[in-house]
């Protein structure tokens, strides 16, 4: 089982972990409404290296809420098998966060490939001595969907 830690405790533990030689993978996210595709890709994400981050964004600006607090985000995602530590960044600094942690590999969901900011943003950090590695996302497993189907049921 893994653990929430702050952000500096990660970038202490990153440190034992490149002296070590373990290869670390980072995978952000939203990770709001926790379903079966998130699972995949962590678990695909885990099998690039020897210790997986999640880095959770702690808010976004589209959507433009969350249903589920960070810090249950957090809980809920550091007690799932493939993950070793969680923290919450910013989404507006990640790339800053990115440049301190410098992970190995930067699994990201195939999804995201597609638009001209996120090639750009895969430049930097390529740039920073990381590899980005994107993961095929599972077909009809959004959390869109899972509030689709809420909204449809019977009052």
């Amino acid at each position: 089982m893994g653990q929430v830690v702050s952000q500096s405790e990660l970038i202490s533990h990153r440190g034992e972990w490149k002296r070590r030689g373990q290869v670390v993978v980072s995978v952000c996210g939203a990770f709001d409404l926790l379903h079966p595709g998130h699972i995949r890709l962590l678990e695909q994400a885990r099998g690039l290296g020897d210790v997986l981050v999640v880095l959770i964004e702690a808010g976004r600006a589209s959507p433009p809420t969350l249903v589920t607090p960070p810090n249950e985000r957090a809980e809920i995602l550091a007690a799932l098998a493939a993950v070793d530590e969680v923290t919450a960044i910013d989404q507006s600094s990640r790339q800053g966060f990115l440049a301190r942690m410098r992970p190995d590999i930067v699994a990201r969901g195939a999804a995201t490939r597609a638009s001209d900011a996120n090639r750009l943003e895969d430049a930097e950090i390529e740039a920073l001595g990381c590899r980005v590695v994107y993961i095929p996302l599972e077909p009809g497993y959004t959390a869109r969907n899972i509030l689709q189907r809420i909204a449809e049921l019977p009052a």
